[in-house]
């Protein structure tokens, strides 16, 4: 029997629903080779076994459950028992598209690198808050469009809800270390302190369900906020003023309303042009009046979210040089 060459690499932690939903997709996809899934369950209290022993009639699966210990240990558990040479890691609230894996074998084809991140979008199933943020996490105009298809930041860093590695590439380093979220640029920048290259697939997409509230979404992008300095502290060469952009972006914005008060309202015009430019991109995209409104709030939740978690760790981490581990035990695994 032949080997599978794709691995599929998937973390699961209380989200049975998600993963149906994901083997379902991966049932239709139109690929003839062999592969394998890998699907590791985190400590869950609810767990997915039931839901995939309803698949493993029609897809080759391996399912294993651990300790609690989160994700980036999880993907390493399960690229340490996985068969293929190269690894596509996934979050379990994806869904792929019926191209994904042709799509994946055709781009290494074309330039193999020994880890790529594909793009995230959003079904036209998912709910209005999950297509506002889809526009806020993949527009040009907020991230620089580093999840939608374009990197403007330099060195594309890929990202784990949709990445492949090579088998080679995850020995040289061990794969992820326990910082949670950060766990995934963590990876890139050692990966290129070894020699290895990363680049951006945007043929190859997921669609990215992402489960959120507006409070879930404030606790993430701050907890991202938090992460950055840390990384900058463990890989100083990875330092860019643009990091520093939500925080500038936050505290413009409240010098902006504070002169508008005062009866000067130049500087709150240029923000308004700002979010009058995000709102054509997301009514292009959405043709919503409502999710055109939902992205400017789910923004200025992303900038002030990010922008106050970095403000706060670049005193602590950077400035005051306390302990990350100390400081916010909350991003570290054991």
């Amino acid at each position: 029997m032949q080997e599978p060459y794709f691995s599929f690499i998937i973390p699961v932690f209380n989200r049975p629903q998600e993963i149906e939903e994901l083997l379902q997709s991966m049932i239709r996809l139109n690929f003839s080779d062999p592969f394998e899934i890998v699907i590791i369950e985190d400590g869950s209290l609810e767990t997915s076994e039931n839901v995939i022993d309803n698949f493993k009639d029609q897809l080759s699966i391996s399912y294993y459950f651990k300790e609690n210990s989160g994700p980036g240990d999880s993907r390493n558990y399960g690229m340490r028992k996985a068969k293929g040479d190269y690894f596509l890691i996934l979050d379990s609230d994806v869904i792929l598209p019926s191209d994904y894996l042709r799509k994946a074998k055709e781009s290494l084809e074309k330039e193999y690198v020994d880890c790529f991140g594909g793009v995230d979008t959003a079904h036209k199933s998912f709910s209005d808050l999950q297509k506002a943020i889809d526009v806020v996490m993949t527009s040009f105009l907020t991230t620089g469009g580093i999840r939608g298809g374009g990197e403007q930041l330099g060195k594309f860093q890929p990202r784990s809800f949709n990445m492949g590695i090579s088998r080679k590439a995850f020995e040289a380093t061990q794969g992820f270390g326990n910082i949670h979220p950060g766990e995934d640029p963590d990876l890139s920048m050692r990966l290129w302190n070894l020699g290895f290259e990363t680049a951006l697939f945007p043929e190859v997409k997921v669609f990215h369900k992402r489960r959120i509230s507006w409070k879930k979404f404030w606790q993430q992008v701050t907890k991202f906020g938090k992460c950055r300095p840390i990384l900058n502290s463990w890989h100083p060469e990875s330092k860019k003023l643009t990091y520093w952009f939500p925080t500038l972006f936050s505290l413009g914005f409240l010098v902006a309303l504070l002169l508008y008060i005062l009866g000067e309202p130049q500087l709150i015009a240029l923000y308004i042009l700002y979010f009058a430019a995000l709102a054509i991109t997301a009514f292009a995209k959405y043709k919503s009046t409502k999710i055109t409104l939902m992205t400017i709030l789910a923004t200025l939740i992303q900038f002030f979210g990010y922008g106050s978690g970095f403000l706060i760790s670049t005193f602590h981490v950077n400035w005051w040089k306390k302990d990350p581990k100390k400081v916010f035990p909350k991003l570290f695994f054991n």
